[in-house]
């Protein structure tokens, strides 16, 4: 073994075939290559061996060589001294280079950046060095690592998924409540969709739909007045567990429509990324307190001016309201935005289901949906509609149709909508028409249409 850790070229030959751990080594440009010996080049009209044959044919058979030197040479014969004459054919064998030279070509040869003489004198090395062909082995693998053609993009549930293991090795002593966790988590993807544009890009129009009565509507604003959306709707949220109003104290409106645009219509709000700090700061602050208040808290209610939500409910729609809105700013920025988690997106679709039956019933005292036909007391199973959501987050729910107090029940279905989960939370957003969602029907249509509007109508700014 030499001074520096790495057996001579001769203890190589002797261990061949051993199975090592091949020590570290400078790349091939590192090496001076005008050290290394090369093989003599052959003489012109022949090669090495050729030559050695007629060297040892001269010495041994004497009378030969004699009698060619005394043969006089054809006319035609070509004349050495003739510099027009065609240069004769040269061929020339594959390199014999050292083992340290061909270990530090292994790189090379792994990524096909050999020539064609190093490529064959590698692999002809691989043949007899077992250490060089497991290393040429592992760069092998390596090189194939660096042609993926997967996204670059990370995956959503990254997140979930570091928490959980940094969770599960030290749970947290104050827990953020299962019931806050598609808040928490949606804000946070938004958070990091704005982290990740450019100031123009705040700029950016977007619009805003929702679905009225029989129609869409539609508003124009930007990337910040989107957050100043938010930031004013969460401000409900902050009321109710008595933290600031981001509207400011004294008569506020608690319509979420009327709030944003008593927020866009003020002045001092940012139209710029600044809005972005106060949005999350205030979310952040949500969560902290709904965490630290327990668990009656969940039940605590947040009026929304014409109807009112428990905690729990309101952040689950809150949380809904964060994932659409970014879909729309990516949407804006050409920006990739994947859904929620399929365990948060069931609880959204949960949400909606439940508010159905109220929805149906607000639209059949507008005069915009049918009758009741079998009322029932409260509580007692009533004609219903089976939903049943396909897909990510999906499950079966059975909607009541004559009265919001009845139960839903399987045993007096009298029709049946199949949809997408993601499909439905666009309807739900009023990004569709009821026309438009692509759903599998049967049953009573006129109660399948009454549910679709109804659905429809949950939507807002």
């Amino acid at each position: 073994m030499s001074g520096d850790g790495r057996e001579s070229e001769g203890g190589e030959e002797e261990v061949r075939g051993a199975r090592r751990i091949p020590g570290p080594r400078g790349a091939a440009d590192d090496l001076d290559l005008e050290s290394v010996p090369l093989p003599p080049l052959p003489p012109p009209g022949g090669n090495a061996s050729g030559s050695a044959s007629r060297n040892a044919s001269a010495e041994t058979v004497p009378e030969q060589a004699g009698a060619a030197e005394g043969r006089a040479a054809p006319d035609d014969a070509p004349d050495p001294s003739d510099t027009d004459a065609p240069e004769p054919l040269m061929t020339s064998a594959a390199p014999v280079l050292p083992h340290r030279v061909l270990q530090a070509l292994l790189g090379a040869w792994a990524l096909s950046a050999c020539s064609a003489e190093e490529t064959a004198a590698v692999e002809d090395h691989l043949t007899a060095c077992a250490a060089c062909a497991d290393e040429a082995l592992r760069l092998r693998d390596a090189v194939g690592l660096l042609h993926t053609d997967g996204s670059l993009d990370l995956d959503p549930t990254l997140r979930t998924r570091v928490i959980d293991g940094c969770l599960g090795r030290r749970p947290a002593r104050i827990p953020v409540p299962e019931w806050a966790a598609p808040y928490d988590a949606e804000t946070a993807r938004l958070d990091a969709l704005l982290r990740d544009i450019g100031d123009s890009e705040w700029h950016a129009p977007v619009r805003l739909q929702w679905f009225e009565e029989e129609h869409h509507v539609s508003r124009r604003t930007t990337v910040a007045g989107v957050i100043g959306h938010l930031l004013a709707v969460d401000g409900l949220l902050s009321a109710a567990l008595g933290l600031d109003d981001p509207l400011g104290g004294g008569e506020v409106p608690l319509d979420p429509t009327e709030r944003t645009e008593t927020y866009w219509s003020a002045d001092g709000p940012p139209a710029t990324r600044a809005v972005r700090e106060p949005w999350r700061a205030q979310s952040h602050e949500l969560i902290r307190t709904a965490s630290f208040a327990g668990r009656n808290v969940a039940e605590t209610s947040v009026s929304y001016g014409a109807f009112a939500l428990p905690l729990q409910d309101a952040l689950l729609e809150r949380s809904f309201e964060c994932w659409v809105h970014g879909g729309d700013i990516a949407d804006a920025v050409d920006y990739p935005y994947q859904d929620p988690s399929a365990a948060h997106l069931h609880r959204m679709i949960d949400l909606a289901a439940r508010m159905l039956p109220a929805a149906l019933a607000k639209r059949r005292r507008a005069g915009l949906a049918a009758p009741a036909k079998d009322l029932v007391t409260a509580g007692a199973p009533g004609r219903s509609l089976h939903l049943e959501i396909e897909g990510h987050g999906g499950g079966d729910w059975y909607i009541a149709l004559d009265s919001p107090a009845a139960v839903g029940s399987p045993d007096r279905a009298v029709a049946q909508v199949a949809l997408d989960g993601v499909e439905l939370c666009r309807l739900v957003a009023g990004h569709i028409s009821p026309v438009e969602a692509a759903a599998g029907q049967e049953g009573d249509r006129e109660a399948i249409r009454d549910v679709l509007f109804a659905t429809a109508s949950l939507s807002r700014l």
